[in-house]
């Protein structure tokens, strides 16, 4: 990428009350612009001033073109193309050196349907894919919420299936992992591409600092989904071996559940509402779940079955339960951290997300 040096323009008066600067001639020509072109101007988070081409405010985020070998793993296919979709490009083209195998078009499919993008063209070796968002219309605290009350749902299930040991509620907290990582790489996307460019962000209503924190906000809140996933595939486990787990050893682990769960839901609902009186009973919340880890394994319970497909999916419950609490604990301090944010944004409020 090159690299322009900052430039000193006088201001000039024009008239007895108008001042001007002049552009950089470079500047213009890259951006084909000359007089009687429009210009975007829009006030940062430090009060300087961006200088953008009108278009560009609504400017797709341009093509990329990726090549593939005839034997790349679908795994590589599927990372290279979430890269690209992160970094804003709106148009993909995927090509590759011979043919795309049946499971290479597969696992395709599979990560457009992901990615709110469709495929425009199609042939044996080469495939187009383009993005279905209008950014500039989208909300990402609209977003966020969206996201979390698919997790939040989902932890409610799960806690639900260990009550009642309900497979088949376990199956479908499973099931709903899939709309999270959409929405994720849906926000991922939205917060890059506002920090790259200063009118999406406006438009947005975010400044930088507001992209980083929404940008670890949605990785929290996937990764609690991606723990409450994982107690769930475990309960089907123990369900599918006819386990019966003491009632000391599931009753701990419940509580520890609740626990871990409501302090979740409070510390994004604190997040997004800017209210920082919970958090700090949040971060506590900790000590709590630290308890009663150690209750269960004083239970010594574990050691009393030799087979690893019991004794592995009840410990991996314990473990994810605690990550959820240290996920919800990181959300907390996140929000202490943003009352303490010097100066406010700039843009307008959100608008609706659409998708």
């Amino acid at each position: 990428m090159v690299e322009y040096e900052m430039e000193q323009r006088k201001i000039m008066a024009l008239g007895k009350s108008s001042l001007v600067i002049t552009l950089p001639k470079y500047w213009l020509e890259m951006n084909n612009l000359g007089q009687g072109d429009h210009v975007s101007l829009t006030v940062q988070h430090d009060l300087s001033l961006a200088v953008q081409p009108s278009s560009r405010a609504v400017e797709d985020g341009g093509e990329i073109h990726l090549n593939f070998k005839a034997n790349e793993s679908e795994d590589s296919i599927i990372r290279r193309i979430i890269g690209s979709y992160l970094n804003g490009y709106s148009n993909i083209k995927l090509t590759s050196e011979k043919i795309f195998t049946v499971r290479q078009q597969r696992a395709i499919r599979g990560v457009v349907s992901m990615l709110f993008m469709r495929i425009m063209e199609s042939e044996a070796s080469s495939v187009v894919l383009q993005t279905l968002i209008d950014e500039s219309r989208a909300s990402v605290f609209s977003g966020i919420e969206r996201m979390h009350v698919i997790t939040s749902s989902m932890c409610r299930d799960t806690l639900n299936s260990m009550r009642n040991w309900d497979g088949d509620l376990a199956s479908s907290v499973v099931s709903l992992e899939d709309d999270v990582d959409q929405f994720m790489f849906f926000l991922l996307r939205l917060v890059r591409t506002a920090a790259l460019r200063p009118s999406l962000a406006s438009q947005l209503g975010l400044d930088p600092l507001d992209c980083l924190d929404c940008q670890t906000l949605v990785h929290r809140i996937e990764s609690v989904a991606d723990h409450t996933t994982s107690i769930a595939n475990n309960v089907i486990s123990l369900i599918e071996s006819h386990v019966v787990i003491p009632g000391a050893v599931l009753g701990a682990l419940m509580r520890a559940a609740e626990i871990a769960f409501g302090a979740y839901d409070m510390a994004v609902q604190s997040f997004l509402s800017k209210d920082v009186s919970h958090s700090n009973e949040i971060i506590d919340n900790q000590r709590e779940i630290e308890e009663l880890r150690k209750k269960i394994l004083s239970l010594q319970i574990l050691s009393e079955y030799e087979d690893a497909s019991v004794v592995y999916p009840i410990s991996s419950i314990r473990e994810s339960i605690e990550k959820i609490g240290d996920y919800a604990a990181d959300i907390a301090e996140l929000t202490i951290d943003r009352t303490y944010k010097v100066g406010t944004s700039y843009g307008p409020p959100d608008k609706e997300l659409a998708i």
